[in-house]
């Protein structure tokens, strides 16, 4: 007998060819086809499993084990790709490049060929399933040259392209503007955030970019495109590297490249954004945002503009006064206003639509939309083009409205009114179209009427009144009777032929019917053949507009962006912000937004409050009690500087401001535990950032800085940082505090003025005015606030005796501030005055409850009383 080991079973050759395209996808997931399914397999399979919540099964062995697998059907891949991008992965995607019989041709192999046709990321979607038609969709690239960072971003489902150079400080800020779907970087670079997907660092070559994109656009030169740096080309280099890599050689839709200025836009942090819930509120999601309660837009190209627009506030009057000039002529017109929106109400997404299309991943429904989109812009330009006194920027985008006339004509003939989205469903040409098209159609007709007719004679020569003629993929046309009538079908001389025999059924063909099939089938397949070629002949006449395509679409999107904030404006009695050249913030019955609409679904009324900011009064310290509306107050202050910047009218009586460079918000409590970062930790990082970066025509915000650390070192902190504000930076400022130490500063800060949000306790209660008064709060209120919280009353009673002994402390020292007025920014604390020892309490201690008698119960009562009338001395 034998000893030696069995030899190991070799992998199948559809393993070794499955294994060779893993081995290209690398990190990525691996959609293998496989006749109606897309297969995983290995550890992908696993991930797929658990991210999809499918059965994980097996397939096989490989090296001894079973091989894990689990599919998905490929008619509904996208559902589960949406799920797996969703989930951070990426996806390539293996497809069959061949039939079976061309399999068998080249040598008698019967492995069909497959290849990777692309990789599914979530910064190269364009699917309409895939996306959000209300959110952009943003790649990233980052390069680096001589020292300079360099960032390129795309919305290839759009083709948007920018490049920037920018301050690595500003990078944070810049990702955060973008919301990027994915962000790639050289494997070594500097700049690299966590979520970076690391690529070959020659795709990051500036010498190389710059050939990329000279040969993308056709161009001999880039110097038209506005004079690129060495890390922006490297940037963009490597965002097209990217995309040729995921199309695998098909590169999507990419609008020239605009240079993005670094002063041309107001610069908002991450931070800042994340406190104001511009576009995103803090629990996810775009519901409780800015951008939720001001969006009134009526296409998604619209709304993806608006909230590009409230994520990069201009930093240009001029600009700013056109945009406005724009939402004016709107607000003071509600018939035109009304007119302009229901005609873009009924416009499909042409931006998208085209950028499908250039990728190769478009349809005959998208030539569709092309069509009505660009019929009804050419509509819409007769209409607006007879209003009287038209602003500077309607002129400048009616003309993007029309010019398509000869494309939409084209398109018209061509296509049916309502197109399929896939192509393989046939019938989307137009008859009259193309006659030898409409001659295939009509022999395929004649042809399926003579088979009804033929089903007809077949039931009346058999005396089968149930015998039908039927199709299906496998065995085409084919005769089916009930099983116990299929006998005389059987014999020899009855003209029929058994194909196939089931439960209940049995299946026949014949000599006249094959003939018909025949007739049928060539018919159409010549026809689908047709429809395919007018197809791309059609789509190659839309790309060859694709440029003018695109820029209708913007018009399209900035007239809906415009007309939707004129609409708000009027909703909610906003007003026109006007903008100066010095810097100030003079705001009368400011209202904050998205605060206003939540407390009007209640049917109670937002308080309004004016904010007057100038040279020699540009930071205001403001006190009062929790929930009187203080960090409201700030807030709001903040969203009228941004709408005012992005074009919008503001919730307010009247708005008048110079414009801010730089937004800067600390605002509430949070932490990064991940990584590693207290609560404290975060708005000192945040603070750090803010005194490093404000300059003389910022704005900021700052609420209870220091409250994170004990009372002497918060306190100390923000003593210190209201002076830098005020010294340093000399920037506009709203500082919120409790420290009710921080009013001395107004006797020697000389453009520091102070505010209180105003409240009242009547009969015992708090009532709050979320009105702001001049000078310092009376007091803090804490009690009453922790009062109306529900605090036990044995615990408001113990804390209200501590409050009076550390009052009493404080009155002996001078105050917590006493001897910081002369010193140029602080100096330590002074110890804190010893808190009383609590007879009370330990009058209490003494009692054993269980020895006393009725009588000494009484008396220790008595004694206990006179000892809290007494204030527990």
């Amino acid at each position: 007998m034998s000893t030696k080991p069995a030899p190991a079973s070799q992998p199948t050759p559809m393993m070794v060819q499955y294994l060779g395209l893993k081995a290209e996808a690398m990190d990525c997931l691996l959609f293998y086809r496989m006749g109606d399914f897309f297969e995983l397999f290995f550890d992908d399979a696993k991930i797929a499993a658990a991210v999809l919540d499918i059965a994980l099964t097996a397939r096989g062995e490989h090296e001894g084990r079973p091989i894990p697998m689990c599919g998905v059907p490929f008619h509904a891949a996208d559902a589960y790709l949406a799920r797996l991008i969703k989930g951070g992965h990426r996806v390539a995607i293996a497809e069959q490049i061949e039939s079976p019989a061309d399999a068998k041709a080249r040598g008698g192999k019967t492995l069909v060929g497959r290849a990777i046709v692309r990789v599914v990321t979530a910064g190269t979607l364009t699917e309409e399933t895939l996306l959000d038609s209300r959110s952009a969709n943003w790649l990233v690239a980052l390069g680096e040259a001589g020292g300079t960072l360099g960032m390129a971003a795309a919305d290839i489902s759009t083709g948007r392209f920018e490049v920037a150079e920018i301050d690595p400080q500003s990078l944070g800020a810049e990702l955060a503007r973008l919301g990027a779907a994915e962000i790639i970087v050289a494997e070594n670079a500097v700049h690299w955030p966590e979520e970076a997907v690391p690529r070959p660092p020659g795709d990051f070559d500036s010498a190389r970019g710059e050939e990329r994109l000279k040969t993308l656009f056709g161009v001999a030169t880039l110097d038209g495109f506005g004079g690129f740096g060495r890390a922006e080309l490297a940037a963009a280099g490597g965002l097209v590297a990217y995309l040729d890599h995921a199309g695998k050689g098909s590169l999507p839709f990419l609008q020239a490249p605009v240079r993005r200025r670094a002063d041309g836009h107001m610069m908002i942090d991450a931070a800042t954004r994340e406190s104001l819930e511009l576009t995103q509120a803090s629990g996810g999601g775009r519901a409780g945002s800015l951008l939720d309660t001001i969006d009134r837009t009526v296409t998604g190209a619209g709304a993806r503009l608006l909230a590009a627009d409230l994520g990069a506030p201009l930093a240009d009057k001029g600009a700013v006064d056109t945009r406005l000039d724009l939402v004016d002529f709107w607000f003071k017109d509600s018939g035109a206003r009304d007119a302009l929106r229901a005609a873009l109400k009924a416009l499909p997404d042409i931006g998208r639509a085209l950028g499908r299309l250039v990728a190769g991943r478009g349809g005959p429904r998208d030539l569709g939309q092309l069509r009505d989109g660009l019929g009804e812009a050419r509509m819409l330009r007769e209409r607006l083009g007879h209003l009287p006194d038209p602003p500077t920027l309607l002129g400048g985008l009616l003309p993007a409205l029309d010019g398509h006339g000869a494309l939409v004509d084209h398109l018209s003939r061509a296509l049916v009114p309502a197109p399929p989205i896939d192509a393989a469903q046939g019938g989307y040409i137009a008859e009259g179209y193309d006659a030898a098209l409409d001659e295939l159609r009509g022999v395929g007709g004649d042809g399926r009427r003579a088979i009804a007719a033929l089903e007809a004679q077949y039931r009346t020569r058999t005396g089968i009144t149930t015998l039908k003629i039927r199709h299906n993929g496998v065995l085409g046309y084919h005769v089916e009777v009930p099983a116990k009538a299929a006998d005389s079908l059987m014999a020899p001389e009855s003209g029929f032929t058994h194909r196939q025999t089931l439960a209940g059924v049995v299946r026949f063909n014949s000599p006249e019917l094959h003939e018909q099939a025949v007739r049928v089938g060539q018919a159409g397949a010549h026809a689908q053949a047709a429809e395919a070629a007018h197809l791309e002949e059609l789509t190659g006449l839309a790309l060859a507009r694709r440029d003018e395509i695109a820029r209708t679409a913007d018009a399209l999107a900035r007239l809906d962006v415009s007309g939707a904030l004129a609409e708000r404006a009027a909703e909610g009695g906003w007003a026109r912000p006007k903008l100066v050249d010095h810097p100030c913030l003079e705001i009368e019955g400011g209202r904050h937004p998205v605060v206003e609409s939540a407390v009007a679904r209640t049917g109670e009324r937002f308080v309004a409050n004016d904010c007057r900011l100038s040279e020699t009064e540009r930071v205001w310290l403001v006190t009062g009690p929790n929930m009187g509306g203080k960090s409201t107050f700030l807030r709001q202050n903040a969203l009228i500087v941004v709408l005012a910047q992005a074009g919008g009218f503001v919730p307010a009586t009247s708005a008048t401001l110079g414009l801010v460079d730089r937004l800067f918000s600390r605002v509430g409590a949070s932490d990064n535990l991940a990584r590693g970062r207290s609560t404290f930790m975060v708005e000192m990082v945040e603070t750090a950032a803010i005194l490093a970066q404000a300059t003389p025509r910022s704005f900021v915000i700052l609420d209870e800085v220091g409250r994170g650390t004990s009372t002497y070192d918060g306190l100390a902190i923000a003593w210190a940082v209201v002076e830098a504000v005020h010294e340093m930076n000399r920037c506009r400022c709203l500082f919120a505090t409790h420290y009710h130490e921080l009013t001395r500063l107004a006797e020697r800060l000389d453009a520091l003025t102070l505010h209180h949000v105003r409240a009242r306790e009547w009969k015992g209660d708090l009532v709050l005015l979320h009105e702001l008064g001049r000078g310092p709060a009376d007091r803090s209120y804490g009690l009453a606030v922790a009062k109306l919280a529900g605090l036990p009353p044995a615990v408001l009673a113990r804390a209200s005796g501590v409050l009076k002994k550390l009052e009493a402390g404080r009155a002996q020292t001078g105050g917590l501030a006493a001897g910081l007025d002369d010193l140029p920014l602080f100096a330590a604390m002074a110890a804190a005055p010893a808190v009383e020892k609590d007879a009370l309490r330990d009058a209490l201690a003494t009692i054993d409850a269980d020895a006393l008698s009725p009588r000494d119960a009484l008396e220790a009562l008595y004694r206990l009383k006179r000892l809290a009338e007494e204030g527990g001395e």
